[in-house]
């Protein structure tokens, strides 16, 4: 298997536990908080307003596993749960676009990513 599919299935995987860790953990959020909280990290794309350096940048801070998972360790540790669902849920919107084949992309531009080129040439 190649290293791009390891790190799609890689992404598949982290989406699935995310996903059931913050179904186990929020407490009576409604169904339509699930997909507007799937899809929050993709505002990070409006950093391409100022260019594709400048979006590159800003849309991989925001499609980082790192953050999600901190923000989930900081909802543990301080007593605040309601951060641990948020934070699993961003870790699984970074999972589920690895898995899609979008990832972390190069300041050459949107489609340029580091598991290859995305969209129709």
């Amino acid at each position: 298997m190649t290293t791009n599919r390891w790190q799609r299935l890689e992404g598949l995987l982290i989406f699935v536990v995310s996903m059931i860790l913050a179904a186990f953990v929020q407490n009576g959020w409604p169904i339509w908080v699930w997909p507007l909280a799937l899809l929050a990290p993709d505002l990070s794309m409006l950093g391409y307003v100022a260019g594709p350096r400048v979006g590159a940048f800003i849309y991989n801070l925001g499609h980082l596993y790192c953050f999600g998972i901190i923000l989930a360790v900081v909802g543990v540790v301080i007593g605040y749960p309601n951060l641990i669902p948020i934070g699993m849920i961003w870790t699984a919107h970074v999972g589920i676009d690895r898995a899609l084949g979008y990832g972390l992309k190069h300041p050459t531009g949107f489609r340029d990513t580091h598991l290859g080129r995305i969209g129709r040439d």
